[in-house]
């Protein structure tokens, strides 16, 4: 009932924008729009407070053509995103069910990087990550002295990650130059530095360079071995700096190198057969090419890439720092 008033009331209903009402009532019915379309028009842009521009949004969207998946997809591209509250540091508990308690937490990227890193350094792989990273930390508060081994206690000088920070050499020229303000790089951990913080903090040690190919990706090292060693976990974690499958928020420090062709299946171990996959999709993953169940990984031009069971290839838009697309685009 809802989505026919509010159609009503932009495109029927009396109104003082009168001159934007009718040419946007005129394009609906020209492009033949749907209800269910209109809808989607009027979801994408409730947000937008002031009605002048809200009215130049709606009669651009209108000139979209396509169906209501192809309208929300070019929605994204044409109206602003709604502003969130900047979250702050908290922490809260809430109310016990079952004699099981919740825990909610926000912190810095980079505190809350550090913690998981910290939390899955020594998890089995045989059983899920979840309950073993909670009596991780139960350890290293000190809740667990009778059944937490020694190396979950806290050191005076606990482990920190050593994520790769991804430059394309003209923003490391800017940078050095004292001009990277607003440049924003990315980090394998998942999170995210400023050039200008990356000087204060980091320039001057000592610098590591991989080599990336326009078509071909990161220089290949070995084949000799099943298992990745750690000079090709690092050129895997920096062409991409997150799992590959769409939407998943693992940063490529916290994934388990995956074999794209698969070991058993002749897949050798070098960087064109290798991609960081994080451990739920390291397990799931379509190995067998036969199968068509839940996606696969694939190698386009150097960059790992998720296939869906349909054969479409989707890329993973979250921390999207990965070296091929910073250094040659996608």
């Amino acid at each position: 009932m809802k989505k026919w008033e509010t159609i009503h009331t932009v495109y029927l209903a009396p109104t003082k924008w009168t001159r934007q009402q009718r040419h946007a009532a005129h394009a609906a019915r020209a492009a033949g729009f749907t209800a269910d379309q209109l809808w989607v028009i009027e979801s994408r842009i409730k947000h937008i407070a002031d009605e002048r521009e809200k009215w130049r949004l709606r009669l651009q969207l209108l000139g979209v053509t396509g169906r209501c998946e192809t309208l929300k997809r070019k929605a994204k591209e044409i109206v602003p995103a709604k502003e969130k509250p900047t979250p702050r540091k908290t922490m809260g508990f809430g109310k016990t069910r079952d004699g099981m308690r919740p825990l909610n937490a926000m912190g810095a990227e980079e505190d809350m990087a550090a913690l998981e890193f910290a939390l899955r350094k020594n998890i089995a792989s045989d059983a899920p990550a979840g309950p073993q990273m909670f009596e991780a930390l139960m350890g290293m508060l000190g809740l667990r002295p009778d059944s937490v081994p020694a190396t979950a206690t806290p050191s005076a000088t606990p482990a920190v990650p050593r994520p790769l920070v991804v430059i394309p050499v003209p923003d490391y020229i800017e940078i050095i130059k004292g001009g990277g303000d607003e440049t924003l790089l990315g980090l394998t951990d998942g999170t995210t530095i400023t050039g200008a913080d990356y000087l204060a903090k980091h320039y001057g040690k000592d610098l590591e360079v991989a080599l990336f190919h326009p078509q071909e990706g990161a220089v290949n090292l070995y084949r000799t071995s099943r298992f990745a060693n750690q000079k090709q976990r690092d050129l895997a974690r920096a062409c991409l700096t997150t799992c590959p499958v769409p939407d998943c928020r693992h940063a490529s420090d916290n994934c388990e190198v995956h074999h794209i062709t698969a070991w058993s299946r002749g897949g050798q171990t070098n960087m064109a057969n290798l991609a960081p996959l994080c451990r739920y999709h390291n397990r799931t993953n379509d190995d067998d090419p036969k199968r068509r169940n839940r996606g696969s990984i694939v190698n386009i031009r150097g960059r790992p890439m998720w296939k869906s069971p349909r054969g479409y290839s989707v890329t993973n838009e979250v921390h999207p720092f990965g070296a091929m697309s910073l250094l040659f685009g996608d």
